[in-house]
């Protein structure tokens, strides 16, 4: 029977030196690496509310550590494709073949929990697809029901313009689609103070 979602995490083996670059210089390249580590596991609990067969680890990297051992349950993939949006499009395209919807999410984002899921789930009964925007001007999460659309080329990635170009293209394709409440990631050494509060908070 045709699960109705799949929720895709999207993810890099946490290896030092791979992983975080940016706060390498803070960090530290162990450091750095934990900090991923961490992200990815805390996400991972967050969602444990979930059926563990919704839910899907995609990764890049090579997994030398056995880290992908921790995640017991849990499907693990390996991304495919050239780049960032070639590699989003083939998860969700697969996961659309054994459900009705597919939903993407990075680790990066603190803010994305449960609920956060269960909100973009519910926004594709009446939307193709559904965006949680990032404060830097991408996004953490996208969804999609029935069928991915075109949306993933030509995209400026890892700049402030990623949410806006692929919102112009669902535009073009006249593809209903909704935003999520706003989200913050931790990316920069800057990110690093609220990501702390936010622990001290949780």
């Amino acid at each position: 029977m045709t699960s109705s979602y799949r929720i895709q995490i999207f993810c890099r083996i946490p290896e030092a030196g791979r992983a975080k670059t940016r706060l390498v210089p803070v960090l530290g390249e162990d450091g750095a690496a934990n900090l991923a580590a961490d992200l990815i596991r805390r996400l991972v609990h967050s969602l444990s509310e979930f059926n563990m067969e919704s839910l899907e680890l995609w990764y890049a990297g090579e997994d030398t550590d056995d880290f992908l051992a921790e995640f017991e349950g849990i499907r693990c993939r390996r991304q495919q494709g050239a780049d960032l949006g070639e590699r989003m499009q083939h998860a969700l395209h697969d996961g659309l073949e054994s459900a009705e919807r597919a939903i993407l999410i990075g680790t990066d984002c603190p803010p994305i929990d449960y609920s956060y899921i269960v909100a973009a789930v519910e926004a594709l009964n009446d939307h193709h697809v559904v965006l949680g925007p990032a404060e830097d001007g991408g996004y953490g999460l996208i969804g999609v029901r029935n069928h991915v659309p075109d949306i993933f080329s030509g995209i400026e990635w890892s700049t402030e313009q990623v949410l806006v170009q692929t919102c112009r293209k669902l535009d073009e394709q006249k593809l209903s689609y909704t935003l999520l409440p706003l989200i913050w990631d931790v990316d920069r050494p800057e990110d690093l103070h609220r990501y702390y509060a936010w622990l001290d908070q949780s």
